[in-house]
């Protein structure tokens, strides 16, 4: 048995993906030693935030082909992916129904996950505010998140209004149950298996759509002005994109565009020059909107995508730079837009 069957991380996500698919995932994947502790009466936080990067990056690779052939690629070949970061986009100003406003609709998890605040972000172009989450615990191993907030007060009063009516419908997956698992968490850093086991499923359903689908007269509304909002409008919560970092990112996007994926035409090269990033641009998918008699009307708008990260190492000799760049990150934003979209081209 090799450590990653025998560990409490693949019986975590072997639960939800089966013991087939959980383990091929996990054994092409790099993971820290400590993730893989076998199974036993605890499962301390880290593990636990790992295993959900897993499950919201398996979402993704199924929802975004190019992705998908990617990550096949890579483990046919017998490579590794490294899950650096998760990104996800919400929205300030404005009631989100049953959910918390902005980034504290999914920050809620993360801190119980043992995750903290390192950086900010100010995305100017797109009226958003980003920020990092690291793991306390293992900071350059376990997925960082980037939440960006969209600030609503910064656009028209019709903006707002559209925004209002889809974000109203907002629901919250978390039941008591998962309140007190996860305040459980919080407080001692570890839960027993089967309440890890029980939580996992509803800090994946956090990263997902919790809002009716909008209006067609809405959406075209908040597209006009923001194309992250119309974004959001369609695709909630879910992982806007999921990172693997690799060694050398503009060799890896030759790599992409001679296997005919649609990588983006150059690589972002942060102030510092020790964050460099690229991306595929957003699979195009089928979302079910509704006209003014509230009939439905199919739309193709875009979805999510795969980027690629090389984080050199610090002056220092300390580590990895685990930071961001604020320009990377709005030219990567930009591969969930169309041409002609608001915001940049």
């Amino acid at each position: 048995m090799s450590a990653v069957t025998g560990s409490v991380l693949h019986r975590l996500v072997a639960a939800s993906l089966g013991e087939d698919r959980a383990g091929t995932l996990l054994e092409g994947m790099v993971l820290h030693p400590s993730l893989l502790d076998p199974v036993g009466d605890g499962v301390p936080r880290a593990v636990l935030a790992q295993a959900l990067g897993v499950l919201l990056t398996d979402d993704l690779i199924r929802a975004v082909p190019s992705g998908g052939a990617y990550v096949r690629d890579r483990l046919a070949a017998g490579e590794k992916v490294f899950l650096d970061h998760g990104a996800v986009r919400t929205v300030r100003g404005l009631p989100c129904g049953a959910l918390p406003e902005g980034q504290e609709s999914v920050t809620r998890v993360l801190a119980a996950l043992g995750y903290g605040h390192t950086f900010t972000y100010e995305l100017t172009a797109l009226r958003m505010t980003g920020r990092s989450w690291c793991h306390l615990d293992l900071p350059a191993d376990v997925p960082q998140y980037f939440v960006s907030e969209l600030h609503a007060e910064r656009f028209s009063e019709p903006f707002r209004q559209a925004a209002a009516r889809v974000l109203a419908t907002s629901r919250d997956p978390l039941d008591d149950g998962a309140r007190a698992d996860l305040a459980a968490l919080a407080a001692d850093g570890s839960l027993p298996l089967d309440r890890a086991a029980s939580l996992l499923g509803f800090l994946v359903a956090c990263f997902a759509r919790q809002h009716d689908l909008p209006a067609v007269a809405d959406y075209e509304l908040l597209l006009a002005e923001s194309a992250e909002m119309a974004w959001i409008a369609t695709e909630g919560t879910v992982f806007n994109h999921a990172t693997d970092r690799v060694p050398d990112v503009a060799a890896l996007a030759e790599a992409e565009r001679q296997a005919g994926r649609p990588i983006k035409d150059a690589v972002e090269v942060s102030g510092s020059g020790r964050i460099l990033q690229t991306a595929h641009r957003a699979a195009i998918v089928e979302r079910e909107l509704r006209d003014g008699t509230g009939a439905p009307v199919l739309r193709h708008v875009p979805g999510s995508f795969f980027e690629f990260i090389t984080r050199l190492p610090l002056p220092d000799g300390s580590g990895v730079d685990l930071a961001f760049d604020a320009a990377n990150a709005q030219q990567i934003f930009a591969m969930t837009r169309r041409p002609g979209a608001a915001g940049l081209a």
